[in-house]
């Protein structure tokens, strides 16, 4: 079996590895692009030259040395990696002024909320809330940005179901809790960009389990089959960051209808829980 190609190198790791040795001009175009790497996908190699400062040979001489055929190839690199999620490649140079950035970030919050649940029937949100409160064990996980996620919708359905735990814990592996999820179990995936390498690994391993399996992510991510749900929830943005307005609504109607389902034996926790809170002086 021949050995597994690795993975070509990115764009901005391609010129920090040349810059060294470029010529000066080529260190100015470099400057230029590593600031706001993001934009070379929307220029032409004629527009990045004259913003630059530079002339269009350099750019053509910059792109070579970095290993590229052509300037269209290195952009289609940026392009891949703007949709991975990189906050320096979807920084820009905007001049917005704070309110019409303002306006524009609740813009695109209320489009990702119609986008992400147009998509989303009622019927299936039913579905995975009897599922998740019927469920031996409820597993929730989640990466980077991810992980703080999955910790609140795991912290607001604990309020009526005991069995719900984020992992893995602080040094421990997906393995190790792997070993514990049966059949009788549900998990909840949160897989926003940027996205673990092995999350496609992951996914099917959990799915083995014979357990059900709630996968939430972005837009960007093709339609899982193999899974028993796949949300995705738009997290378009104007900005360098994401927008997970539709992702916090979602586990907000989620656990809203969790709590709904369980009826008497919930408000009996629930009752508990207030019971302890006036005991304790928490709040």
């Amino acid at each position: 079996m021949s050995a597994q190609k690795p993975p070509a190198a990115s764009f901005l790791a391609r010129v920090r590895e040349a810059f060294a040795s470029l010529h000066p001009s080529e260190k100015k175009l470099a400057e230029f692009v590593l600031d706001f790497p993001g934009e070379l996908a929307s220029y032409s190699a004629s527009e990045l030259a004259r913003l630059s400062g530079v002339s269009n040979a350099t750019v053509t001489r910059f792109v070579r040395r970095l290993g590229y055929t052509s300037f269209d190839a290195a952009r289609r690199n940026v392009r891949e990696e703007k949709q991975a999620g990189s906050a320096l490649f979807l920084a820009g140079r905007g001049t917005d002024s704070s309110d019409a950035s303002l306006e524009g970030q609740v813009a695109q919050g209320h489009e990702n909320l119609r986008w992400t649940f147009s998509r989303i029937l009622a019927s299936d949100l039913q579905a995975m809330a009897r599922t998740l409160l019927g469920a031996r064990k409820v597993w929730v996980t989640g990466f980077r940005s991810s992980q703080s996620l999955a910790t609140y919708l795991q912290w607001q359905i604990f309020q009526v179901k005991e069995e719900i735990l984020v992992f893995p814990n602080p040094g421990g592996t997906f393995g190790e809790y792997l070993g514990s999820i049966t059949e009788h179990d549900m998990v909840v995936v949160f897989g926003l960009r940027r996205r673990p390498a092995r999350l496609r690994t992951i996914l099917d391993q959990l799915v083995k389990t014979g357990a059900q399996v709630l996968f939430i992510s972005d837009e960007n991510l093709a339609r899982n089959t193999s899974v028993t749900w796949h949300l995705q929830c738009a997290c378009a943005s104007p900005g360098p960051l994401d927008n997970h307005v539709a992702v916090i609504a979602l586990c907000h109607l989620l656990a809203n209808s969790v709590i709904e389902l369980s009826d008497h034996t919930g408000r009996e926790r629930l009752a508990v829980i207030e019971a302890r809170h006036d005991a304790l002086g928490e709040f």
